[in-house]
This record gives structure tokens, C-alpha cells and sequence, in this order.
């Protein structure tokens, strides 16, 4: 029999087993030391935390509520250290760490805040496609003029989509993966 720790990580709750808090809490001290942000350390280290919570959430089911070791391994393998050594544990479960995962980076549309004119729109759109802005740019000038949509386009683009605010949204904007070292890019 395992006891259970209530925790909450990033303002949701969750149910942990002694040993994975353990291993969670000495990654977050370690991780914390070792980013050496400086006064954007808190920044950061909300980040991880909401990385880290949705993590948990993701690999949580119904029938199996509790965060244990194995579910621990993973994130820790897949969120890495913001200088690109892997965590190693001081005792005696550092062998227990399994390979890294192969995690797909996903591309998410956001506007972006970098070289923005007006709403980020154009921006965004160069960033998603991975195009020159000023070609965007011209885009809709042309389609505005010509008497096309585009101006209905960039406005509803603008309502739809978000602002690239957090460093995890920084990432999906590029095609990152979000893990420790491409946050601290963006803190």
C-alpha cells in the first residue's frame, strides 16, 4: 500500500503517489537552479508548472487517477532541463528513467506579437507558414484594393485568432516542442 498526496500544480488538483512527489519536487528544485533566469525564474517556472499540469492531465483516466512514478518518468523526460542535460536523479531511481519519447511538435496558428503593425495577423499567418511577412502583407493590400475580402479576413483573423502571450504559446506558434530549453527562449 502507496500513500497519496493531494497537490496542486498550476491551480488544478491532483492525486500523487508518495514516490512520484518526491522525484517531482527534487526536478523542480534542480530544474529551478539550474535555469539561472534570474527575476524571470517565476515566469518560468509557472510555465512548467502548467506544462507540467497538463501533462498530468492528459495521461489521467478515469479508472486510473493517480499521478504515479511512470507518469512522472515521462514528463520529466519529455520537458527535459533548460540546459539540455537530462535530469539525473541523486538516489537511487535515477536508473528507472525511461528513453525520451518521440514527441511531435505541434504548429498552432496564434497571431504574433514580434513585428507586429497592426494586430499581428500578417505576422502570425508569415510565422505559421513559415513565409516572408512582407509577402502576407502584400496579400491582403492587393486583395483590399482589388475589392476582394481581405479586409473581412484580417478582421475576423484578428477577433479568432490569440495573441502569442505565454512561452508554451510561443512555442506552438513555431513548431517547437514545449520543452524546458525552448521555454526559457521566450520567458
Amino acid at each position: 500500500m502507496k500513500k497519496v498526496l493531494n497537490v496542486a500544480i498550476a491551480g488544478k488538483g491532483f492525486v500523487i503517489d508518495e514516490d512520484a512527489y518526491a522525484k517531482l519536487n527534487n526536478y523542480l528544485e534542480k530544474f529551478k537552479s539550474s535555469a539561472n533566469m534570474g527575476y524571470q525564474s517565476k515566469e518560468l517556472m509557472e510555465d512548467i508548472e502548467e506544462r507540467i499540469a497538463e501533462l498530468f492531465s492528459q495521461h489521467i483516466t478515469d479508472y486510473k487517477n493517480v499521478v504515479t512514478i511512470e507518469v512522472v518518468n515521462m514528463v520529466i523526460s519529455q520537458l527535459g532541463m533548460p540546459d539540455g542535460e537530462p535530469f539525473i536523479e541523486d538516489d537511487k531511481n535515477a536508473n528507472s528513467q525511461p528513453k525520451e519519447d518521440c514527441i511531435k511538435p505541434v504548429r498552432k496558428f496564434y497571431r504574433n506579437p514580434y513585428g507586429k503593425t497592426i494586430g499581428g495577423v500578417c505576422t502570425g499567418l508569415s510565422t505559421y507558414f513559415n513565409i516572408d511577412v512582407t509577402i502576407i502583407r502584400i496579400i491582403f493590400i492587393v486583395c483590399v484594393l482589388a475589392g476582394l475580402a481581405g479586409l473581412w479576413v484580417y478582421l475576423i483573423l484578428w477577433i479568432v485568432a490569440p495573441l502569442a502571450v505565454t512561452a508554451a504559446q510561443k512555442c506552438e506558434m513555431y513548431g517547437l516542442p514545449v520543452t524546458a530549453e525552448n521555454l526559457k527562449r521566450f520567458v
